[in-house]
């Protein structure tokens, strides 16, 4: 009995804890709005003509710039390690933001895709310059678009069109590196969780649930 006891003690015991606390982290948290209300989208040109709005969608939102085809790594790594495994997800939309002019580069990143990715949540939309700087500005994020009105970081907006993340002081993080993949698999699928958490939790409450989410 005693050897049945330390032996649970010693192997069961922490496991249980780990998973206990592993599963918290998702299941108990809340994501902070760091922006409430961010603006939709104008009246842009999407590549597969369809009309992208923010409005009841949970956005992963990216910036592309001029030079999106240099940074095409950045969305390999944002495809591998977020999109292809929450993108049956009907409620779900990856919305890049992209300069008018580079329509044809966007393009060649969804044939590169698409061979192995079912690429119809990838949405690059079109505007311009100006539009997308005053877009970019509505957000009052901390960091910047660069010279070419991109940015390697991605945003999370809710359904509502607060954008989320942590606002801790030793924490902060208004949107996520896709430049580093081990971010992505990190801070960001972490926080995405939570999302899906929350709304998964309020559809339960309101005898809703759905696939959706």
């Amino acid at each position: 009995m005693k050897k049945n006891i330390v032996l649970f003690v010693l192997f069961v015991l922490p496991i249980v804890a780990y998973l206990f606390f592993a599963s918290g982290v998702n299941s108990f948290t809340t994501l902070p709005v760091i922006t409430s209300k961010v603006p939709d989208f104008g009246d842009w040109n999407s590549l597969n003509g369809k009309k992208i709005s923010l409005d009841k969608k949970i956005t992963v939102l990216g910036f592309a710039g001029t030079n999106i085809l240099e940074n095409r790594g950045n969305y390999f790594n944002l495809n591998e390690k977020i999109y292809k495994r929450y993108n049956g997800f009907e409620d779900l939309q990856f919305v890049v933001l992209c300069p008018i002019g580079t329509e044809k580069e966007a393009q060649k990143i969804v044939d590169a895709l698409s061979p192995f990715t079912d690429v119809k949540n990838w949405n690059f939309v079109f505007a311009s310059k100006e539009e997308i700087q005053k877009f970019y500005d509505g957000l009052h994020l901390k960091g910047k678009l660069n010279e070419n009105l991109g940015t390697s970081n991605v945003y999370i907006i809710d359904k509502e069109r607060n954008l989320r993340g942590r606002k801790e002081q030793k924490d902060y993080k208004e949107g996520y590196d896709t430049f580093h993949p081990s971010e992505l698999s990190n801070e960001m699928l972490d926080d995405f969780k939570i999302i899906l958490y929350e709304y998964r939790a309020a559809l339960k409450k309101n005898h809703n649930a759905t696939k959706q989410l």
